[in-house]
C-alpha cells in the first residue's frame, strides 16, 4: 500500500479576513479591528508556523485585508496616522484631547472577550469598575476623567490584544505588564513604535513561509463580496426555497462585478507573492454554479467550501437516492465540470471545524489538541476504503482565539506537535494533495450538480432574505444603477471612475449584510450600519449625484434574540 492510502491527509485552512474600514472620503480608519487582529492573531499565527516546520497548511488572505496592512505600514512610515485610537495612544497630552476623543477612547477600550482579556488583570479590571462608575454619573462629567486615566487605558487595552507569541518575545512588553499604571508618553510610544514594527513584518512573514514550501497562499475576490448573490439573488432559494428576496430582481451587472473581483485577488496576489493563487476560498464558502463557472474561466484549480454544501449538493445531484453515510462522501474531493474544464472542490468538515470554532476554548489546550487528534484517528479507520483520503478543517484565523486563554496559544503549539508526530495524519496543502493525486492516477469523484450555499448553515439566510438585509441590498442596488449611468458618460475623469469603482467594490463586502438584523448587539449593528451607508453616501459623492434621503436612516439596529451573534456563526443553525 502507498504512503497516501495508508495515511489521512488533513488540511488546515486559516481564513484572514477584515473588511474595508477605510472612510475613503476622509481617509480615516472607523474601527481599529485591522490593526488589533494583527498584534494578536496574524501574529500569533505566523509564529507557530514558524516553531513548527513540519507543520503544512493553507492561509487564505484576502486581498482587502493586505491594502490595510499595507495602508497602516505606510502610515507608520509617513508618520501620518489616520487611525482615531492609533492616533490617541501617541498623542502627548491626553488632559488636551477634546470631548469626543476622550469619549471614543472610553467607548473602544474595552471592546473585548472581558473572560480572556480583562478578568486575568487587575489593573485593568480596575479601570473597567472605574469606568463603570463613570458611566452611571453621564458623559457630562467627562471633563473629570483624567489624561493619566485615559493613558492607562489606552496601554491596557493594547497589551491584552497583544498577541501571546510577542509578549514572550518582548521585554517591553513584559515591563508594561508590570508596571500596571502610571504609564508615561515615553511608555505609550514604546507601544505604538512595537505596534508598527509588528504589522511590517506580517506580509513578509507569511511570504517567507510560502516560498519555503511550508504554507500554501490562497486569496478571496477582492473586497469579500458574497459572489452567488451579486451573481443571481435567487441563488438563495436553492437551499431556502420560500426565502423572501429583495424587490430588486438582480443586482446589476453582477457577474461581471464577482469577475472583477476576482481578477483584482488574483493580480494583488501576484503582485505581493511572485504567482498566481491555485485556489479560491469564496467569501463564506459561498458557492453556486455560476460563480464556479467564473472561477474555472479565470484558471484557478481548487476551491472550498461547507459540508452542508456538499451534503445538499449530493442530494440535488442524485435526488432518487438516499445520502450516502457521512464518512464515505466527506472525506474526498469533487470535480465540477463547465464545459471542456473542471475546478476541484473540497469541503471542511463543519463538526471538527466548529469544535476548534467554538468549544475547544473551553478546554485544557493539551486535552482539546488530543480530542482532535482522536478524531482523526477515527476518521482515519473509518475511511480505510477511500485511496486518497482527506479531511479540510476551515475557519477563521483570528475571531476564535480571543476565547481562547492566552489567545489559543498552548491549544495550536500542542496540536501541531501532536500532528508533527502522529504517524497516521499528514498536514498538506491542497495543491500538493491534487499533484499527489495526479501521480497516483487516483480519480476524482464527478459532482454532476452543485447546490448555492454558504459555510453558514449551509444557506445565504446570514446575508438575504429578513427586512433588514433586504433594504440594505436594494440600497446598494440602487447606488449601482447610478453607478452604471454615470461611467457610461464622459462626465467623470479616469481618476474619479477609478475611486468610484473601488468604493463601489467596499460596498459589495459580504460584511456588511453579516451584521444587519435582529440576532446582534445593537452596538455592533450600529458601527457596520453605519460605516455602510457612509460608504454609500461616499460613491455618490464620487459619482457626483445627490444621495438619497433614505441614508440618513438607520438599516437595522439589532436586538436581543436566541440567535447567534458576533463575528462567527455555527455551520449548523
Amino acid at each position: 500500500m502507498d504512503s497516501r492510502s495508508s495515511r489521512l491527509d488533513l488540511v488546515l485552512l486559516w481564513h484572514m479576513h477584515q473588511p474595508d474600514y477605510r472612510d475613503y472620503n476622509t481617509g480615516e480608519f472607523m474601527l481599529p479591528w485591522v490593526y488589533l487582529h494583527a498584534i494578536k492573531d496574524y501574529t500569533d499565527m505566523a509564529h507557530h508556523l514558524e516553531k513548527h516546520p513540519a507543520i503544512r497548511l493553507v492561509v487564505n488572505f484576502v486581498p482587502v485585508l493586505l491594502d490595510q496592512l499595507e495602508d497602516y505600514t505606510d502610515q507608520f512610515t509617513s508618520g501620518t496616522i489616520r487611525d482615531p485610537l492609533l492616533r490617541l495612544l501617541a498623542a502627548p497630552d491626553l488632559d488636551q484631547i477634546s470631548p469626543n476623543e476622550r469619549l471614543h477612547i472610553l467607548n473602544s477600550c474595552f471592546l473585548s472577550n472581558h473572560d480572556t482579556m480583562l478578568r486575568p488583570y487587575p489593573p485593568y479590571q480596575q479601570l473597567r469598575e472605574l469606568y463603570d462608575h463613570q458611566q452611571k454619573t453621564g458623559d457630562r462629567e467627562l471633563m473629570y476623567v483624567s489624561g493619566q486615566y485615559l493613558a492607562d487605558l489606552l496601554v491596557w487595552y493594547h497589551l491584552v490584544w497583544m498577541g501571546e507569541s510577542v509578549r514572550r518575545e518582548h521585554e517591553c512588553i513584559v515591563h508594561l505588564m508590570s508596571q500596571g499604571k502610571l504609564f508615561s508618553h515615553g511608555d505609550r510610544i514604546l507601544l505604538f513604535n512595537l505596534i508598527g514594527e509588528l504589522i511590517r513584518n506580517i506580509i513578509p512573514r507569511y511570504r517567507k513561509l510560502a516560498e519555503s514550501g511550508q504554507i500554501e497562499l490562497s486569496t478571496t475576490p477582492h473586497y469579500h463580496p458574497l459572489a452567488p448573490l451579486l451573481i443571481d439573488f435567487t441563488s438563495a432559494r436553492d437551499s431556502l426555497p420560500e426565502i423572501t428576496l429583495p424587490a430588486h430582481s438582480a443586482y446589476p451587472g453582477g457577474r461581471n462585478r464577482v469577475a472583477s473581483h476576482l481578477q483584482s485577488a488574483i493580480d494583488s496576489h501576484n503582485n505581493r507573492f511572485g504567482s498566481s493563487p491555485a485556489g479560491i476560498w469564496p467569501a463564506e464558502g459561498a458557492v453556486s454554479e455560476p460563480l464556479l463557472d467564473i472561477l474555472i474561466e479565470h484558471g484557478r484549480q481548487w476551491c472550498a467550501s461547507g459540508e452542508a454544501v456538499l451534503a445538499n449538493s449530493l442530494r440535488k445531484s442524485h435526488p432518487d437516492q438516499p445520502l450516502p453515510a457521512r464518512n464515505e462522501y466527506l472525506y474526498r474531493p469533487y470535480r465540477f465540470k463547465s464545459g471542456d474544464n473542471s475546478i476541484l472542490c473540497f469541503y471542511r468538515d463543519e463538526q471538527l471545524s466548529d469544535l476548534i470554532g467554538f468549544e475547544y476554548a473551553k478546554w485544557y489546550g493539551h486535552d482539546a489538541a488530543a480530542n482532535l487528534i482522536q478524531r482523526l484517528e477515527r476518521i482515519h479507520s473509518e475511511t480505510a476504503g477511500n485511496p486518497a483520503p482527506i479531511v479540510s478543517v476551515i475557519l477563521d484565523g483570528e475571531n476564535a482565539w480571543e476565547s481562547y486563554p492566552y489567545n489559543g496559544y498552548y491549544f495550536l503549539n500542542d496540536l501541531y506537535a501532536m500532528l508533527e508526530a502522529n504517524p497516521n495524519i499528514r498536514t498538506t496543502t491542497y495543491s500538493d494533495y491534487i499533484a499527489g493525486l495526479h501521480d497516483n492516477k487516483i480519480e476524482v469523484t464527478h459532482l454532476p450538480a452543485l447546490a448555492a450555499g454558504s459555510w453558514v448553515y449551509g444557506n445565504f439566510s446570514t446575508w438575504i432574505g429578513d427586512h433588514d438585509k433586504n433594504l440594505a441590498w436594494e440600497l446598494l442596488c440602487a447606488a449601482k444603477q447610478s453607478y452604471d449611468l454615470v461611467m457610461q458618460s464622459t462626465r467623470l475623469t479616469d481618476q474619479k471612475k477609478a475611486a468610484a469603482e473601488r468604493q463601489l467594490a467596499s460596498c459589495e463586502s459580504s460584511d456588511w449584510f453579516w451584521w444587519f438584523g435582529d440576532y446582534n448587539a445593537p452596538r455592533s449593528v450600529e458601527r457596520f450600519d453605519l460605516a455602510f451607508r457612509k460608504n454609500l453616501v461616499n460613491l455618490y459623492h464620487l459619482l457626483e449625484i445627490p444621495d438619497p434621503i433614505t441614508l440618513l436612516e438607520p438599516i437595522s439596529r439589532g436586538g436581543i434574540s436566541a440567535g447567534e451573534s458576533g463575528a462567527m456563526r455555527h455551520a449548523s443553525s
